[in-house]
């Protein structure tokens, strides 16, 4: 099970953090990604992380702005997105995989040319709501 918490409203240059709270699997054998999904838009892979040493993957869209982190210790999985614009606007989604080629996507710069698509996750959350207004 995952559970998205942490969206909102906040105004364009401002910061939310984003929890993904796991159960039921064993934490440290899965890749954890985050998606978001904006109305009328795919949905499109944000960021993905595979370990704990800091070595994670980004979308370039988001590479300079957000941080993917872990705490292994609560399972859980935390995107700090900072200098929010209004194109930020999405349901964010979580989701894990315990395929290595996911894994090793993860671990960023290990597979030349990664991307993160929703179809290499089997398990998902139901979505939270960010809302980055003008």
């Amino acid at each position: 099970q995952l559970v998205e918490t942490g969206g909102g409203l906040v105004q364009a240059g401002g910061s939310l953090r984003l929890s993904c709270a796991t159960s039921g699997f064993t934490f440290n054998d899965y890749a954890i990604a985050w998606f978001r999904q904006a109305p009328g838009k795919e949905r499109e892979g944000v960021s993905c992380i595979s370990s704990s040493d800091g070595i994670t993957y980004a979308a370039d869209s988001v590479k300079v702005r957000f941080d993917i982190s872990r705490d292994s210790a609560k399972s859980t999985v935390y995107i700090q997105m900072n200098s929010l614009k209004p194109d930020d606007t999405a349901v964010y989604y979580c989701a894990a995989d315990s395929d290595p080629i996911v894994i090793l996507g993860c671990y960023g710069g290990s597979i030349a040319d990664f991307q993160l698509f929703p179809q290499q996750f089997e398990s998902w959350g139901q979505g939270t709501q960010v809302t980055v207004s003008s």
